[in-house]
């Protein structure tokens, strides 16, 4: 790797690390449905619209800096826009998605402006009340959303020159989608506007004082998330084809939020690893504890949060941040071990000490000028007379 980018440059090299990486993530998403089972081809399709959401809640949360425990209502919206096009108006599956992202948006829109005066715990609150409210609303727009029965649509076919099952073709259309909304959010945060973002995120005072307009940079990026989030629930229609109020209560949008946390903040490659949490990690702590399956999913969290505190995205770099501090605190103690001694009679006997000529006293240095320098007698040798 060295040699690469002695060879290409930083700026080469990184873009060839990443081509690399995307090209054999490409091979492996294309070939993935081929595979495996009709119904695991399935739980890939719903990672990758769970990521559709979550990366619209990173924007909000991750990059924003702003807490939503809302976001499964806009799942929800998005959802019944779609199912409500199908079942009542007879449109195209693909008619749906536009509407329910531009609908998502407007409503994001207007629910981001009077949550600009709330921040932390109490801006939490409110669009958590949002997504407690909402399940109870639709079922009573019975003429409209089916009520407490919810709605049956038909799921997406596949054309008959795709040559594909139904689960596959499903596939290819949500992870069509997924990379157009992750590439949108990449180069989303990569413009202006979410440079601006960021600077909100990290400093609000100092944002204002650049130049940024507060007030328009928060109102969208909740706009934003909830685009992201009704994109994400017309596909949930498209695959699954029915809904109801009971699958998008709260806990849909206390799960989401944990799965961006379980993933990672502020990383694109986050919402990934987050949507295959929520959509893996629940189906293992039923298959564990069908009694207290919660109490599982919770255990879960806390060990991958407790070995990778910055989401499974960081824990690479957090593991090699780990291993290069080690290594220094190696080397020096290894620095400061004596050298062996050579030869077979090293490891039974200690290192000799030389003895000094008066016995086991340690000798002492005296100066010519000390007086019991001059008077002493020589030693071994003939007394001195007096004339001496």
């Amino acid at each position: 790797m060295n040699t690469i980018t002695a060879v290409l440059g930083t700026d080469r090299a990184r873009w060839l690390r990443a081509t690399t990486t995307v090209l054999l993530a490409a091979a492996v998403a294309v070939g993935a449905p081929f595979y495996f089972a009709p119904f695991q081809v399935f739980q890939l399709t719903m990672v990758l619209l769970y990521a559709v959401a979550l990366a619209g809640l990173n924007l909000l949360v991750g990059f924003g800096g702003q807490i939503s425990l809302g976001h499964g209502a806009f799942f929800a919206a998005g959802a019944y826009t779609a199912a409500v096009m199908l079942d009542r108006y007879d449109t195209g599956h693909l008619a749906t998605l536009p509407v329910a992202a531009a609908g998502c948006f407007l409503l994001g829109l207007g629910f981001g402006v009077p949550a600009l005066r709330l921040r932390g715990l109490y801006l939490a609150l409110v669009t958590l009340s949002f997504a407690v409210f909402l399940p109870p609303l639709l079922k009573r727009l019975e003429p409209v959303t089916g009520g407490s029965m919810g709605l049956t649509v038909d799921k997406l076919q596949p054309p008959a020159w795709s040559g594909l099952a139904e689960d596959q073709w499903m596939y290819f259309v949500v992870l069509a989608v997924t990379a157009v909304a992750l590439l949108l959010a990449r180069n989303l945060l990569r413009s202006r506007a979410g440079r601006a973002l960021l600077a909100v995120r990290d400093n609000e005072s100092a944002a204002e004082v650049m130049g940024v307009r507060l007030a328009l940079h928060k109102t969208l990026a909740f706009a934003w998330s909830a685009m992201f989030a009704g994109v994400a629930g017309c596909l949930y229609t498209w695959v699954i084809g029915f809904v109801s109020p009971d699958s998008f209560s709260f806990v849909l949008s206390i799960t989401l939020l944990a799965g961006l946390v379980v993933g990672g903040l502020a990383s694109l490659y986050g919402p990934l690893l987050g949507a295959a949490f929520v959509m893996y990690v629940p189906s293992v702590s039923q298959d564990v504890s069908e009694a207290a399956p919660g109490v599982v999913f919770g255990l879960l969290i806390i060990a991958v949060m407790f070995v990778a505190p910055t989401g499974l995205a960081g824990l690479p770099g957090h593991v090699l941040g780990a291993v290069a501090r080690r290594l220094p605190r190696t080397a020096a103690a290894l620095d400061r071990t004596p050298e062996a001694v050579s030869g077979p009679e090293a490891d039974s006997a200690p290192e000799a000490k030389p003895k000094s000529p008066a016995g086991s006293r340690p000798a002492t240095t005296l100066t010519p000028a000390d007086s019991a320098v001059v008077d002493a007698e020589p030693v071994g040798g003939p007394p001195r007379t007096e004339k001496e």
